[in-house]
């Protein structure tokens, strides 16, 4: 190309504006903003099937996932608050609708779709949903055998799980007072739509956490019923929330979710499975006029075994009778035994009594009457004489001789002249009575005459003195 060619385009260092020019220069930013307006208006509503791929939940709550198909890929995401309304946990290789808007993310320049809602894309998808489920909950050992508990003999409170207006309650309750009148808990809940899961798990849960000794009883049994439906229908039973709610139920749980070929996890998690909600009322209890027969019947061969048994025991006890020897054989040598002893002992006694005779005939013969007359007047002469004696030696004896005993002011008799002494007023004990006395000068006079003797006398001097 030559360089004189007028449409040849020159290289230029330095952008500038050209008169004429349409094409305005824009930034990165205002293309990305008028991108992003045009995608959103254009397709501000659009709904998508896909294949789930890259699935991925953040730390947020918000969802990242793409959708493919043979051909393309689209970016989606779904924010936490619709995330929380799913009713099913997406994952990859699943078959959805997604519904929502386009948008453009100009970090990465590209677009995506932000998912408001996402569905499973027809039954048979929601089949390879149930079948991935259901693999991941056994591999858990959720629906092992070794967990399922015994349901009890005849409950005496039963929790019923399931809608309060429809038919199944009532059937239920029709089947139990037919069969056996029982108390009956009912924990109303959603069993299909928006948080028809949340709320049945709930009231497993509720049921499972009472207390034994609460003001209400606590169920011996629950019951998690629904009628029949589609599969997006009795979808709320699928839920993993409800699954393990079931599994971990510390109460036996009777599953009775729709018709006889509907089949939810729920009845792979449950203790047991009833084709439907009247079967299983007739599971729970059973028929009162039958068990009162089993009842009769019972005590009837109860009654005859025992019967039997003391049959069986008294022909053993008379055939050990015939086998053991009679009474007089046994008795004969201890009777024999006996009377030698007998024997023995009046031969003891006669000679005892021999004895007894002789070493007693001498004291015998000293219990003659006379020669116990005599040993009596010897024995009162030796009385009197002791009396006599006796009588002779009594304190007052003395005083009927004319002797008298000296006595100190508390009574006790004074035996020597120093304690006359010692104590001055002393008592004269006579024989017709009592007087009192003053000791003085080492005489013993009469109080009068001591009291005189105690007056001063007139100094007459001593006859004797020169």
């Amino acid at each position: 190309m030559s360089d004189n060619d007028p449409n040849a385009t020159t290289a230029r260092l330095l952008a500038e504006e050209r008169p004429g020019d349409n094409a305005q220069a824009m930034s990165v930013s205002e293309l990305s903003s008028a991108l992003k307006r045009t995608v959103e208006d254009r397709f501000g509503h659009v709904r998508v099937r896909g294949e789930i791929s890259g699935y991925k939940r953040a730390a947020s709550g918000h969802i990242y996932f793409s959708l493919k198909d043979e051909n393309a890929r689209l970016d989606a995401v779904m924010w936490k608050g619709g995330a929380a309304r799913l009713p099913f946990v997406p994952e990859d290789g699943l078959d959805v609708v997604a519904t929502g808007k386009l948008t453009t993310y100009a970090g990465r320049s590209n677009y995506q779709i932000v998912v408001e809602s996402l569905e499973v894309a027809g039954e048979g998808a929601m089949m390879l949903l149930f079948e991935k489920l259901k693999a991941r909950l056994a591999a858990e050992g959720l629906f092992s055998p070794e967990r399922k508990k015994q349901l009890p003999s005849l409950p005496r409170t039963i929790g019923v799980v399931t809608s309060p207006t429809g038919a199944v309650i009532r059937d239920i309750l029709h089947r139990l007072d037919d069969r056996f009148p029982s108390h009956v808990l009912v924990w109303p809940v959603l069993v299909q739509g928006d948080g028809a899961a949340a709320q049945i798990a709930k009231a497993v849960n509720g049921f499972s956490a009472m207390p034994a000794d609460g003001s209400v009883a606590r169920p011996d049994l629950v019951i998690v019923a629904r009628g029949g439906g589609s599969i997006e229908d009795l979808w709320a039973f699928n839920e993993e929330v409800v699954v393990r709610a079931v599994a971990d139920c510390t109460i036996p749980v009777i599953s009775a979710v729709g018709h006889e070929t509907d089949t939810t996890l729920c009845d792979f998690a449950a203790d047991h499975r009833a084709p439907t909600p009247t079967a299983a009322a007739e599971m729970a209890v059973p028929v009162r006029s039958e068990l009162l027969q089993r009842v009769g019947q019972v005590a009837l061969r109860m009654s005859g075994a025992v019967r039997r048994h003391v049959d069986r025991a008294t022909e053993r006890l008379e055939a050990q009778r015939r086998l053991m020897p009679r009474l007089t054989e046994l008795s004969a040598p201890h009777q024999q035994r006996t009377d030698e002893l007998s024997e023995r002992l009046r031969q003891s006694l006669r000679s005892c009594v021999g004895k007894a005779e002789l070493a007693f005939s001498g004291p015998a013969q000293m219990l003659n009457p006379r020669m116990l007359l005599r040993q009596a007047e010897k024995d009162q002469r030796r009385l009197d004489a002791l009396t006599r004696l006796v009588s002779s030696l009594h304190p007052e004896a003395p005083l009927k001789r004319g002797f008298a005993r000296v006595t100190d002011a508390q009574g006790k008799t004074i035996l020597s002249r120093d304690e006359a002494i010692k104590a001055g007023n002393v008592g004269l004990r006579f024989a017709d009575g009592d007087v009192g006395a003053s000791v003085h000068g080492g005489a013993i006079l009469p109080k009068a005459a001591a009291a005189k003797a105690a007056r001063p006398q007139p100094n007459q001097g001593n006859l004797f003195d020169g």
